[in-house]
This record gives C-alpha cells, structure tokens and sequence, in this order.
C-alpha cells in the first residue's frame, strides 16, 4: 500500500502537482512510518510549495532514520538556504558530501554558501594583486602613485522575509524584532503590497512588490508580534502562486477547485503523462481504511453519529441537527417526527446540572 501510493506521489510531483504529492506521502507515512526516502521525498514537494520549516523537518526526520542517505542532507541544505540559514545549509551539504563523492551539485552548492556567509558578515576584501608580492621594497612606487585598496561592502536587506499560502490566502512573514507598532505601515493594493517600516533614528525599510496575483484589499490584515511582522493576503482568485512577486513572464494559473473536493467528486488535473492517477481506486482505498479504522472512547462515538449522519436521509439529517442544538449537546434524536414540532429541552447525565451561559 505504501509503496502504491509513494508510486502516486512521485507522478504527482512529476506533473507539478506538490500539494497532491504532500498529502499522498503523508498517507504513506501513516503506512510505513520508518521510512526515511519518504521523509526525504516529503521534504522535496515541502520545499516546492515554500513550506521550508515543515521541509526542515522531514529532512530531519530522515536523517534520524537513515543517516547515511545523502538526498536527506541535500533536501536539508537546500531548505535552509532558502530560509537563508546559510551555516546549517552548508554543515549539511558536506555531510551529503562525504556519502556521495560522485556528485557535484554539493560542490557548487557548499562554494555558494561560503559565498553567502562571506556576503553575509558585510566586507568582502579586495584580492591582493599576485604580481606584486614578490617585488622588492625599493621598486615599490611612491604610495601616492599606487591606487588605495578599497573594501567591498554588500548591502543586505534589513530585515529578512518568506511566505507561504494556503488555498484562498497567502502569509508573508517579515522578521523585524521588537517594532513599534506604530513605526509600521502597511498596505494594500490591488496586486501590491506595501510596508513601511520607519523607526526613529534608523533608515526608513521598504518593501513594495508587485504581487504574483491579485488579492481583495478590504479582507488583508497583518498583525505585529514580538518577533515578525505577519501579513495576510486574501487571494482575488484561488490560484497557486509560484512566487510571492510577479515575474513579469506568461502566467498559466492553476485553479484550486474547491467544489469538488467538497462535494467528493474526483478531481482531475492536466497532465502530459499518457498514465493518469486512478482517483476511483484511491478514494475506495481510503474509505476502507477509514472505514478498517479502530478507534475507541469519544472517538469511537464520534464517529459512529458521523456514519449516521452521512447515511440518513434528509429528516434524520434535520432531527439530529435541531436536538443536537437545542438541548445544548445533551440530546441526540434521529426522530423528526418527534423532534420536528416542539423545541428539544437539554438532559444531562445523572449527577450534572444545566446552566445556561451567561456572557
């Protein structure tokens, strides 16, 4: 069963569709718990879908579970990177290193984050000129002749800041630690977001993009907390955003169709692979499993008035709803005949008293 669904998940992902790839890797993590590749290949659609700490921790996860498999380390090194941990994105890259040898993408990648920690403590010296070194003192121009040697500085921004998204919104995280929540500014465009941070006595931050797609004004909000500043944009049109800001390139959005997730219909996506997902045969697998599935206490009773429900008819359906409510969770009625024309009074368990809340 894992192995079928883990098969599902690596189609997915080929056709681009990560968050289907998430949620099938999950199920197979129910199945086979102890499986490091499906930590690793978790990690590998997380980190397409922005989702860098939950990526982070399935790399994790797999390393715990496997530490000699190198595609976890490179899945950790590459999330971090992301989140700009460039000493813990590094560590990780040459311990992926040192288990596969043949392969240079942990090279190059290990080279761009001495680069970026070089970057990153602010002064990147000039190389000295090799010509010169050996050249006696007495050859040596006068200083005023020989051009100063000069520092380079490289400007980083002031504060660091990622995203991530959900069907209908999308969340912007800006780290700006103990702001005044005055000192903030923010605002929304149609497909532009503003922030405005101006504390006295420090240079004024900005940060305008033009947003990868439109978004409703009137239902953003943001909140300022001790450590960040957390920015929520209502999506105009439930699409998924391949990047937080607009590229400028031909947009081929791909709609989230909640209708039929809702109404359990089986979605379908486009796709060039002439094999297609058998969606009829997971949803069965999952009903049986769900069905198969032991529970006991409250959720086992849960879940027996959830099996009720969902094969009642219509006046079951309305005899449950209004009982359930008018006598405050105490009485459960499957009879609308009964129920239907009189209001349902609460009957707690022997020993308890019904209060009315007071607000």
């Amino acid at each position: 069963m894992a192995s079928d669904l883990e098969l599902k998940a690596k189609e997915a992902f080929v056709d681009d569709h990560y968050d289907l790839a998430v949620e099938l890797l999950t199920q197979a993590i129910q199945l086979s718990p102890n499986n490091a590749h499906l930590y690793a290949d978790r990690a590998q659609a997380n980190i397409k879908l922005h989702n860098l700490t939950e990526a982070v921790a399935d790399a994790n996860k797999a390393i715990e579970l496997n530490p000699s498999l190198s595609k976890a380390y490179f899945r950790k090194g590459t999330a971090c990177l992301k989140l700009e941990e460039y000493q813990t994105a590094k560590a990780a890259f040459v311990i992926g290193a040192s288990l596969a040898p043949g392969e240079s993408r942990f090279t190059n990648l290990i080279k761009e984050c001495d680069e970026l920690i070089a970057e990153e403590s602010g002064v990147i010296p000039i190389p000295e000129n090799t010509t010169s070194r050996d050249v006696p003192t007495e050859h040596v121009q006068p200083e005023n002749d020989v051009p100063e040697q000069q520092a380079v500085t490289v400007a980083k921004p002031k504060y660091r800041h990622e995203f991530y998204q959900k069907p209908d919104e999308v969340v912007v995280t800006i780290f700006a630690k103990g702001i005044p929540r005055n000192s903030i500014t923010v605002d929304f465009g149609e497909q532009i977001l503003s922030v405005i941070i101006n504390v006295p006595g420090t240079d004024i931050y900005t940060f305008q993009p033009r947003l990868f797609g439109k978004i409703t004004p009137a239902k953003c909000r943001f909140e300022v907390l001790s450590t960040k500043i957390e920015i929520r944009l209502a999506k105009a049109e439930l699409i998924h955003w391949t990047s937080l800001e607009f590229s400028g390139g031909v947009i081929v959005p791909q709609r989230v169709n909640f209708s039929s997730v809702a109404g359990g219909q089986r979605p379908t996506y486009p796709s060039s692979k002439p094999k297609r997902v058998d969606w009829d045969k997971l949803e069965a697998q999952v009903k049986k499993e769900e069905k198969e599935e032991k529970l006991d206490g409250d959720a086992a009773l849960n879940k027996f008035f959830r099996e009720i429900y969902q094969d009642a008819d219509e006046d079951t359906r309305k005899a449950m709803k209004k009982s359930f409510v008018e006598s405050n969770g105490t009485v459960l009625s499957t009879n609308w005949k009964e129920v239907g024309s009189k209001k349902v009074e609460g009957s707690p368990p022997d020993g308890m008293e019904l209060k009315k809340w007071e607000h």
